[in-house]
């Protein structure tokens, strides 16, 4: 259960395969729809140039993208394979993503999930983060997502 870091070559078509089967429970639940329907394996590529993916196994069980932004390291795209819950991928990689933030001298892990998950709030509360605000996508007049961050632990 070792995290390896997605550089190409790489079987992104697999990558996008287990974000879309993880994400499609989505459909129907969130207003507007999951990114997760414009992303793409090229997309997914360039997300690994200019920022940072991340997999457990081949093919991939698990998979986190970080991007780093002033201050913070954002984790995008956390999904791990149905069959593969409660082994403790989710949390083996946000552990990557707070030693990878340290490294690159960042301070808090910042994401961003969807009002109508409350599952995933809880899990992301179990994983220390905490929530610092609400947020619209374009074109809503109501908050559709919420910003969770944690704190890096010194060490």
């Amino acid at each position: 259960m070792i995290p390896h870091q997605c550089r190409d070559p790489y079987d992104w078509q697999a990558l996008l395969g287990l974000i879309r089967t993880v994400f499609f429970y989505m459909d129907g639940r969130i207003d507007p729809p999951s990114s997760m329907h414009r992303l793409t394996s090229g997309g997914i590529a360039r997300q690994a140039e200019t920022g940072e993916v991340w997999a457990i196994d081949t093919p991939p069980v698990a998979c986190i993208f970080l991007t780093p932004k002033p201050g913070a390291l954002y984790l995008g795209k956390l999904a791990v394979a149905a069959d593969q819950r409660c082994r403790g991928h989710a949390r083996a990689l946000v552990a990557l993503a707070e030693t990878r933030a340290r490294a690159l001298g960042l301070p808090v892990l910042e994401l961003e999930t969807r009002v109508e998950l409350p599952e995933n709030h809880a899990i992301f509360r179990a994983l220390g983060f905490t929530e610092m605000g609400r947020n619209a996508h374009p074109g809503f007049d109501r908050p559709t997502s919420i910003t969770f961050r944690r704190e890096i632990q010194a060490r």
